[in-house]
Formats: C-alpha cells, sequence, structure tokens
C-alpha cells in the first residue's frame, strides 16, 4: 500500500463523521462540508447550506486529531504557533482545505472541505444550468481562440473558478500554458470533445505552478509573484493566474501588454467598473509610486473583457410542481474594455447583461470591438449572433429572479 493510500484511509477514519459526504458518489453534489467544531457541521449541497443533523466528532481532542493528521498529510503544522493552514490535499484525494484552530477559533477547530468539481465543468453544462446563454458562450470562445485578455469578476463562491475551467476548453492544444494558484484547483480542458459517455481529458500541454506558504521559522515561502515571475522565463503561450489578489496583479498587467495575450485570470470585485478600482488598488500594492493614471493607461491597453458573476437566490419549479428557491451562479455582464475616456478612467462597454428586474442574460445590441478582427480570421460565421436575442435558446426562458 502507498503513502497517499495509508494517509487517506486514515483521513477517513479521522474524518468519519463526514467520511461519506466527501467521498460516497451519493453525495456527489455536495460541493462543501464546514465543521465548526466538535459537533457544529454543515454542508453545501446544491449550492444550499444545510446542518448535517446528527454528525458530530466525539469531542474536541478528536477534532483536533483529525486536524493534526490532516496537517501532516499535506507536511504541514499546525498548533498554538501556527493556527492556520490552507492547503490542497495531494492526489487522489480532491478537496482544498482550511483549517483555523483555537485560540484564534473560539468554538473548537474549523475546518472546510472545498471538493474539486472535475471534468464536467464545461461551457455546455453551465448552458444547461442557465447559468450563460448561448449567444454568450459562442462570444467568450471565440474570445478565448482570438487571444483577448480576460478577467472572470465576482464574490465568493460565485463560480469564477468554474467558468475559467470551462473557458480553457477555447484555448488550442498546442499552445503551452503556465496556470499559477494558491492552491491549485485549475485542471485544464481539452478542446477535443470526448466520446460519448466519457470525461472531457486535461489539456496536453499545461504547467501547474502552486505557492508555498513559509516554513516555521519563517522562511522558504514562495509567492504568485515569485511564479509570476518564473513563468515568464518557461516560454508560456498563454498564462493564467488563479486569482489576483494583491501586488501579482501588477505583473498580470504587464504580462498582458507584452506579448501574452489570451492571459485569464480571477479577482473579487462586484461590477465591471469594481474591476478598474481592484486593479488600482492592487498595482498600487506592488509600488506606491505608480500614478492612478498610468494605472489606467495599463489596464485599458491590457484587459480586454470582463466577465461578471453573480451568486443569487433562484425559483425552480420541480417536476411535482413544488416551488423551490436554490443558489444560482450566474453570468450577470460580459464588459469590454474600450479604451481611455478624454476626462479620465476607462470607457466600458457593454456587450451582455441581466435585466435589473431579473430574468436571463440578453445582448445589448452593442457589437463587440474585436467583431471585426473575428470575422476576418473567420471564427465568426454569424456576426449579428452576439446581438440577437434568440427566445429559442435553451437559456433564455424566463426564470426567477437572480
Amino acid at each position: 500500500m502507498t503513502r497517499a493510500e495509508v494517509y487517506g484511509q486514515t483521513l477517513r477514519f479521522f474524518f468519519a463523521p463526514v467520511a461519506d459526504l466527501l467521498y460516497d458518489p451519493a453525495h456527489d453534489d455536495v460541493s462543501e462540508v464546514m465543521i465548526n467544531g466538535p459537533d457544529d457541521i454543515f454542508f453545501e449541497r446544491d449550492g444550499k447550506i444545510e446542518r448535517a443533523v446528527g454528525r458530530r466528532f466525539a469531542d474536541g481532542e478528536a477534532l483536533m486529531a483529525a486536524v493534526r493528521n490532516l496537517a501532516e498529510y499535506v507536511d504541514r503544522r499546525i498548533g498554538d504557533d501556527i493556527p492556520a493552514m490552507d492547503a490542497r490535499l495531494p492526489e487522489p484525494e480532491k478537496f482544498r482545505v482550511h483549517v483555523i484552530v483555537p485560540p484564534c477559533a473560539r468554538g473548537g477547530a474549523c475546518v472546510t472541505l472545498r471538493k474539486f468539481r472535475r471534468n464536467n465543468t464545461t461551457l455546455a453544462w453551465l448552458l444547461q444550468k442557465g447559468s450563460i446563454t448561448a449567444a454568450a458562450a459562442e462570444y467568450l470562445t471565440l474570445a478565448v481562440r482570438r487571444k483577448l485578455n480576460l478577467i472572470v469578476s465576482g464574490g465568493t463562491g460565485s463560480g469564477k473558478t468554474s467558468l475559467l475551467n470551462a473557458l480553457s476548453a477555447a484555448i488550442p492544444d498546442e499552445e503551452r500554458v503556465v496556470v499559477i494558484e494558491d492552491s491549485s484547483e485549475l485542471r485544464l480542458l481539452s478542446e477535443v470533445d470526448p466520446p460519448a459517455g466519457r470525461d472531457r481529458s486535461d489539456k496536453p500541454h499545461a504547467v501547474y505552478l502552486e505557492t508555498r506558504p513559509p516554513r516555521p521559522d519563517g522562511t522558504g515561502a514562495v509567492t504568485i509573484r515569485d511564479l509570476f515571475v518564473n513563468s515568464l522565463r518557461m516560454r508560456p503561450d498563454r498564462i493564467l493566474v488563479g486569482e489576483c489578489r494583491g501586488a501579482e496583479a501588477l505583473d498580470m498587467l504587464q504580462a498582458m501588454n507584452t506579448g501574452h495575450d489570451g492571459s485569464l485570470t480571477t479577482l473579487h470585485a462586484n461590477s465591471p467598473r469594481d474591476v478598474v478600482q481592484r486593479l488600482e488598488t492592487m498595482c498600487q500594492m506592488a509600488t506606491k509610486e505608480l500614478p492612478v493614471e498610468s494605472v489606467h493607461r495599463m489596464v485599458s491597453s491590457a484587459v480586454d473583457l470582463v466577465v461578471q458573476l453573480h451568486a443569487g437566490v433562484q425559483a425552480v419549479t420541480l417536476p411535482d410542481g413544488t416551488v423551490v428557491r436554490k443558489k444560482a451562479r450566474v453570468v450577470s455582464e460580459v464588459a469590454e474594455f474600450v479604451g481611455l475616456k478624454p476626462g479620465g478612467g476607462i470607457d466600458i462597454k457593454t456587450l451582455f447583461a441581466r435585466p435589473p428586474e431579473g430574468g436571463p442574460l440578453r445582448p445589448t445590441g452593442c457589437l463587440p470591438t474585436f467583431l471585426g478582427d473575428m470575422i476576418a480570421a473567420g471564427l465568426a460565421p454569424d456576426p449579428l449572433a452576439f446581438v440577437r436575442d434568440d427566445p429559442a435558446d435553451p437559456a433564455a426562458a424566463p426564470g426567477g429572479r437572480a
């Protein structure tokens, strides 16, 4: 038995109260398990958080034993001197874990386990779920093929990583892609459609880089910025950063401006206009001497598209007529950065948007600036598809308010 198998079995033993939620195929619809102390357990199923009634650890020490085993599994330490840990469990486990322990967690050790969704997060799947419409999905696919620089924006749990993963299938398989993340979640999908009944395979020429936290003595840390500098020496055709949350945003913008077209990243923001403000803040985290006007010039020349995601509540009618309210992760806006405004700031053109009163994503009637390039490259056989509000689109059927 391999070391990974031994640790995997031990992990199942220590986390027995929630093991079936994590491993049983019958609970594939469970995306996250949240342990807020030995007898306070929740899980997220189909976007809705539920209390795990009847599940508990024997006591706080049993939960701490599980946490220490988990830390050993990923070669980390956790305790009074290092009270928090964020890690990805190695294969064959498919979880990202965050742990924080007393005294920082007052109610006992707090463990959050997120299950990775792999090989089935495609644009077709998102279209079926009603997260995006066919016209918007087609435009984003062509934008990725045309090597436009794209930012996926949204709040926590809005589906940014899932959408980024789905868009990766549009990257040609022959291109070399370097993926940089804090905790490795992305698995770029091949552009080749799989045979019926089989999952889409991984992209053949993708390199995955992952940060490393500091050792107990404070040395040995590897940050996103460190990995970004190294990635530029690895001859990438494109660079994907799982999430920009700090000074690495400046490196990302510079890379987009210096030959790495078609790069993609995500960040936390509530709208495309907020994306600009977030980028201003993050760039100035790298150097305070950088004026806002310079940041705006960099953003306007580097970023082509912003895809805004929203996580809300939607009314869904079940086959028996029952109406339930479920969490819905939807694309709420697709916007294009078209240049600098004469008086300062960035001119933003909205291409697709959801009406304020609710309903499906619809084209605004504005033609994409890059449409001419797409037509010339033979990528847009029907240019009017991006302004046509097609009632036959299955995702455009009237629905509840998101």
